[in-house]
């Protein structure tokens, strides 16, 4: 078993830019599901506007980049948590620099956890957004690390009925049209490969592509369809998602906040729970 080099934690890595224009934001509106009503993500002519779950995309590469160096076998990731803090709106173009530091790897006793903090600024060194990331590793528990520290998350009220609920089948080409926005894992397009690591029925849709579109369903649902109102939102991953398969978001007003979940409705099952998003 690969060991973890815990020396990484707490050191940030090297700040890392990103440069982008408007058909950046336009291809990862595309890529998560935005349709010819949602105009305003997708034509320049109006801004275009940009959803906040775009911040996943300038901060994947530095993540991963100092995950590198701690060890472990990416072969055996899975994504098991996300979190996104708004600052500011996103521009339509422009250069972000992100710097990732590693909070903490954790040991579950069958699996490793990672939790990866980064900070992106604009152009001007204003500050946009702050993303977390929990990264599991299978098979790499039981080095004798402490257990993840515990957080509190926003649940669904048992027995209310949801205050909003958004239904969207996903295309057949969803993660094919995903992964031009930067995560090029075989994975998502390559059958061969999702046969070889366990997915025999073909290529599932990234986990973020599935977070994307929670995202949109809130600023739908939530935001009366302006994204600049949704300052915070997270989400843990628990199943796959296969293109095509239709998502059901659901979201529960609780203070500012909408304690979410999303169903896949072929199956009846629950592939995002312990999911909000914060309004204001």
């Amino acid at each position: 078993m690969p060991q973890f080099d815990l020396s990484i934690v707490g050191k940030p890595g090297q700040p890392s830019s990103f440069e982008y224009g408007w058909k950046d934001i336009v291809l990862y509106a595309l890529g998560i599901g935005a349709k010819v009503d949602e105009l305003d993500y997708l034509y320049e002519g109006r801004g275009p506007k940009t959803f906040p779950s775009f911040a996943v995309v300038p901060v994947f590469k530095p993540m991963f980049e100092l995950l590198s160096q701690s060890g472990g076998d990416f072969g055996m990731v899975v994504h098991g948590a996300q979190k996104v803090v708004m600052h500011k709106p996103i521009a339509p173009e422009g250069k972000l620099v992100t710097t990732a530091i590693v909070r903490g790897i954790y040991d579950m006793k069958k699996f490793g956890i990672a939790l990866v903090d980064t900070s992106t600024v604009d152009g001007a060194g204003d500050k946009v957004f702050d993303t977390t990331w929990n990264i599991i590793y299978r098979g790499h528990g039981g080095f004798g690390g402490a257990p993840p520290p515990r957080e509190e998350s926003l649940v669904p009220p048992q027995g209310v009925a949801a205050d909003f609920r958004v239904e969207e089948a996903t295309a057949k080409e969803q993660a094919l049209l995903y992964r031009l926005s930067g995560d090029l894992n075989p994975l998502h397009a390559d059958p061969d490969f999702a046969k070889s690591v366990g997915f025999a029925q073909g290529p599932i849709l990234h986990g973020l592509c599935t977070f994307g579109h929670m995202v949109r369903h809130a600023v739908k649902g939530a935001c009366g369809g302006d994204a600049t109102k949704l300052r915070a939102f997270e989400a843990q991953f628990r199943k796959p998602v296969w293109p095509g398969d239709t998502l059901v978001t659901e979201g529960w007003k609780v203070g500012e906040r909408y304690a979410l979940q999303v169903s896949v409705k072929e199956r009846g099952e629950a592939v995002i729970t312990n999911a909000s998003a914060t309004v204001g």
